[in-house]
């Protein structure tokens, strides 16, 4: 069972909205993963205060645990790695609609308000700001809510290692579909400007 120090305990109360630990996600720097991959708990996240999506989202979903909301996450996967990431949101739900929590670096994929009726309506809204620096669309699928507690026994808010186990365990869980191959290969690109657009980041890389 996770134990939280008294430090943390103060920052979960005062992330008691899904609007405060989106404002909270916003002060830490990107984690760019510099000194290689990281998957790292909640707590190293405060600690490293720098995060990438999927930490991101872990945070998101231990704070809305702590105020009683399902510790859900949802995975936006791309039809070619080699060419785009995956995307993964913190979930919570108001009044019956879903809203997303999410960290990212762009000015594209981020929070998403509470008036989603479905898993398939939110997901569908970050469908065409997902695209390459060439404009193609590459948001082919999304997962179920994806329920973190079951790792609750490994102690993953709190953990000093790496969560390897999640990320795989969300990428093997089910998926659906966004359209068919066919329909796919009729999508227009992304026009010049939204392009430009898409490039817009918070912070930019050291060149170091």
């Amino acid at each position: 069972m996770d134990r939280f120090t008294t430090k943390e305990i103060a920052l979960f109360k005062r992330l008691n909205t899904p609007a405060k630990i989106q404002d909270y996600l916003e002060t830490l720097a990107p984690n760019f993963e510099e000194d290689g991959e990281t998957c790292m708990s909640p707590r190293r996240v405060i600690e490293t205060q720098k995060a990438h999506c999927m930490e991101g989202a872990l945070f998101a979903a231990a704070v809305l645990a702590y105020h009683g909301q399902k510790a859900f996450v949802l995975d936006l996967k791309v039809s070619d790695h080699s060419i785009d990431d995956d995307h993964v949101v913190a979930l919570f739900r108001e009044e019956g609609c879903w809203g997303a929590i999410s960290k990212t670096n762009h000015a594209v994929l981020r929070y998403r308000e509470p008036i989603y009726r479905t898993i398939r309506e939110l997901a569908l809204s970050y469908f065409h700001e997902y695209f390459t620096d060439t404009g193609k669309k590459t948001l082919t699928s999304f997962s179920k809510p994806f329920n973190l507690a079951q790792f609750d026994d490994r102690n993953w808010m709190t953990s000093e290692k790496d969560l390897w186990y999640i990320p795989r365990a969300l990428d093997k869980s089910p998926h659906e579909n966004i359209t068919t191959p066919a329909v796919r290969k009729k999508f227009r690109r992304a026009d010049p400007i939204e392009i430009k657009a898409g490039k817009i980041v918070k912070t930019r890389r050291s060149k170091h």
